[in-house]
């Protein structure tokens, strides 16, 4: 078994080879998973590419697949080895790739917010939500408590379901994609209650989480809250007229200043589908944009600003021969039974959402 400084010291061209070669080897038994926000050489060696919500079921879907290789970040990949197939096993390129939104919740923090909401009287009203960004404990902890997990595609699907079984949502760990798919929702600011971890109770009182219908997690994302009003006044002057489209992990006044917001599938197809002959800036992950740019020659697609997200920039061609010529005996995820099981279920609520 070669170490991975092996080929790292190998240039492109020959990585792409030894891709091609042990994909060819291997044949229907191996699937690669690339997020939207993968490098190029990545996505373009991948067999499916997606948001979060396209890849958390499509490795379970595919019969022949025995080795699931999730190019992404390691949230992805947990939830993908939850949902797989008997004997299918599930790699990661680079396990380090984590996801600092998802660390901003963990699994104490969260039992003991709903302690507090216990213990104010509004936990049995209450359905918790979990944003596909977060650990495998807090998707289980929904599962077990009557919730689900969501993802910015069905965020304002997983509300509606939440709000026909009780009159409450704890949303976590994402405040903005919380908040703006509370607003596309009618639901008032005054209804809205932001819970902080690091404060006592949430630094709410029991009366306001009471009158609460939602309740949001304080976290957020480095990549979209970089996003600002200045950022859209300027490309509005130097584009006029141009069709501005944000990711709703944006802060809401962004989301609010933009022509459209949604789902990195959303934002795709923003692209790809329009005919207006504007300047389309696109308020997401630079990787992303740069290959819609790219895509799309017949268009002028811009970023709204250069935001990159270093844990999707991790995987490299090196990263992914090493894991591909090394199968079965590197870097697998898995995830314990006694987790599984309930993030499962919160996850396959997830899926039946219509």
């Amino acid at each position: 078994m070669m170490n991975l400084e092996y080929y790292q010291e190998l240039n492109s061209a020959e990585l792409k080879k030894l891709i091609q070669e042990t994909r060819g080897k291997l044949g229907k038994k191996l699937f690669i998973l690339a997020h939207y926000y993968q490098i190029d050489d990545i996505v373009d060696l991948s067999d499916a590419q997606g948001d979060s919500f396209a890849l958390a079921s499509q490795g379970a879907q595919n019969k022949e697949a025995q080795y699931i290789v999730f190019c992404g970040v390691r949230f992805m990949a947990e939830a993908s080895a939850t949902l797989a197939r008997e004997g299918q096993r599930v790699f990661m390129p680079d396990t380090d790739a984590g996801c600092p939104l998802a660390d901003l919740a963990d699994i104490d923090q969260v039992e003991e917010a709903w302690q507090t909401l216990q213990e104010a009287g509004v936990a049995q009203d209450t359905i918790p939500i979990t944003y596909m960004n977060s650990s495998s404990e807090l998707k289980a902890f929904c599962g077990k408590n009557g919730g689900l997990v969501c993802t910015s595609s069905n965020a304002g699907k997983a509300f509606d379901w939440a709000l026909k079984q009780k009159p409450k949502i704890f949303f976590f760990p994402d405040e903005h994609l919380g908040r703006n798919t509370a607003n596309a929702k009618n639901i008032q600011e005054s209804e809205i209650a932001l819970w902080d971890p690091l404060k006592e109770h949430g630094a709410n009182p029991n009366q306001d989480l009471q009158n609460a219908k939602v309740i949001l997690w304080k976290g957020f994302c480095h990549v979209h809250t970089f996003f600002n009003l200045e950022q859209i006044k300027l490309m509005r002057e130097k584009h006029p007229g141009c069709k501005i489209a944000v990711h709703p992990e944006c802060p809401e006044h962004v989301v609010q200043a933009a022509d459209g917001n949604g789902s990195t599938s959303y934002l795709k197809k923003f692209v790809e589908e329009d005919d207006s002959g504007k300047t389309l800036v696109i308020g997401t992950e630079i990787n992303m944009v740069s290959r819609l740019a790219k895509h799309n020659p017949d268009k002028k697609v811009v970023p709204l600003a250069r935001s990159l997200c270093p844990n999707m920039f991790k995987t490299s061609l090196a990263d992914l021969a090493y894991v591909l010529e090394n199968l079965p005996n590197v870097n697998e995820i898995t995830v314990p039974d006694y987790i599984k099981n309930d993030a499962k279920l919160a996850l396959e609520r997830m899926l039946t959402l219509t």
